[in-house]
């Protein structure tokens, strides 16, 4: 018997809605359900990570999980949410997403094992390509009235006053071809579920109406809440955009300081959506997190999980000896590991002086590292003084003033760290 899996999505607050009867239809032996996927790039982002946490809780609570990779609407374009058209991709491009997704996918949900409820993948460009328009318009049109379609909200908000164009006749069908997927999914797999953001609420239930008049069956949906941030700012972006679970998108130090600079009562929140831990865990890290707030228990939790779950532990130990370099107590050796890009994601906005490579032939020396050559201070006599107070680091090594910077301090090839007192950095950028 399978554990119930819409109990799990309530107290973690991940349920939306649920079409009426649902529950127990899922309580009723191994169902299966799909996720729809929109494959407009080769990663997902955080965004994106609600409803594949809702696969996973389905595929641990015994049932079938199906990813759908929408290589055919991924090239019409989903209206639902959006205010304009989007650009079509080509196939080529579609398949190199398709594999790049299922890649992170395998991070949350079983593709390889022989369970019975082993994870599949599917692309409905696959079952799409040679449907022609006057099949898909006699079999499948004729079944939704316009006024039906009409109805959606996604439909609605494109055409009212508001929106800055109207809508294509290409978007206004998209929900036709998502209903044709799960009507696929119930003929082919014995899919009974579509699983999704609130945002597709009418995509979905045109699916169950298509396999109500068409398949004659019944087919059930689930949806998750759009996440926000308690401060009314978007969740999932920042300064530079989403954020992304490729780490050249998003670097695993970036993607691990986004989660530990979430609010308390966001890390309240998120610990039971992004997480796997259990309710009992969750309530004791809850208490000990009221109890001294200065530590940021949540966030720290949070952000070690889930980069362990995306990443991996090894990239999260980077991410994290990365951060106290900043924050901590750290040596030459430890900024030396840094792979250029978390350096430069570390000292992100640290003043910079771009100095010429010749220059370490013979030393460069500390004043005119920290002033005639930098401006990092404001004269050679400042530069003097902070030397003599013992204040100036190199590299985190404090230094003296006859300390000469060499080729051996650089931090891969091209970078060296100065540092006044405990939060003053400063970045030689050598070419």
């Amino acid at each position: 018997m399978a554990t119930n899996f819409v109990e799990e999505l309530k107290w973690r607050g991940m349920l939306h809605d649920a079409m009426p009867g649902t529950e127990e239809h899922l309580m009723n032996d191994m169902q299966a359900a799909y996720l729809g996927i929109d494959p407009t790039a080769d990663s997902l982002h955080i965004g994106h990570l609600v409803a594949v946490m809702m696969l996973r809780h389905f595929q641990l609570a015994g049932h079938k999980p199906f990813a759908l990779i929408g290589g055919a609407t991924g090239m019409i374009g989903d209206p639902s949410g959006k205010s304009e058209e989007r650009n079509l991709l080509d196939e080529a491009t579609l398949r190199h997403n398709q594999d790049a997704l299922k890649a992170q996918l395998s991070r949350f949900l079983d593709f390889e094992s022989d369970a019975e409820n082993m994870a599949v993948l599917v692309n409905n460009y696959d079952w799409m390509k040679d449907f022609t328009f006057l099949d898909f318009i006699r079999d499948v049109g004729k079944h939704i009235t316009v006024n039906y379609m009409m109805a959606k909200d996604s439909v609605k908000k494109r055409l009212s006053a508001e929106a800055k164009e109207g809508m294509s006749f290409t978007e206004f069908t998209y929900q036709l071809v998502q209903g044709y997927d799960f009507l696929y999914l119930y003929q082919n797999h014995n899919c009974t579920v579509q699983i999704g953001g609130s945002d597709q609420w009418g995509n979905i239930t045109t699916g169950t109406e298509l396999i109500r008049r068409i398949g004659g069956g019944k087919g059930y949906a689930l949806t998750c809440p759009l996440i926000t941030k308690a401060d009314g700012t978007k969740f999932g972006k920042t300064e530079s955009g989403n954020v992304w679970l490729d780490a050249n998108r998003t670097s695993p130090y970036k993607f691990y300081q986004y989660w530990l600079n979430t609010s308390d009562a966001d890390a309240e929140k998120y610990i039971k959506i992004f997480t796997f831990l259990c309710k009992e865990r969750i309530t004791v890290l809850v208490e000990e997190h009221s109890e001294a707030p200065h530590m940021r228990i949540l966030q720290k939790r949070l952000a070690e999980e889930i980069t362990t779950m995306v990443h991996s532990k090894e990239v999260l130990d980077n991410a994290i000896a990365a951060s106290s370099i900043l924050f901590g107590k750290s040596t030459s050796e430890d900024l030396k590991k840094l792979d250029e890009k978390t350096f430069l994601d570390v000292f992100d906005g640290v003043p910079q002086a771009e100095i010429s490579k010749s220059e370490l032939d013979n030393g460069l020396d500390m004043i005119g590292a920290l002033a005639a050559k930098t401006g990092f201070l404001g004269s050679n006599g400042e530069a003097r003084r902070e030397l003599k107070q013992n204040s100036i680091s190199v590299n985190k090594e404090k230094v003296k003033e006859d300390y000469l910077i060499t080729k051996t301090d650089l931090i891969n090839g091209k970078y060296v760290l100065l540092q006044r007192g405990k939060k003053n950095y400063f970045v030689l950028v050598v070419n």
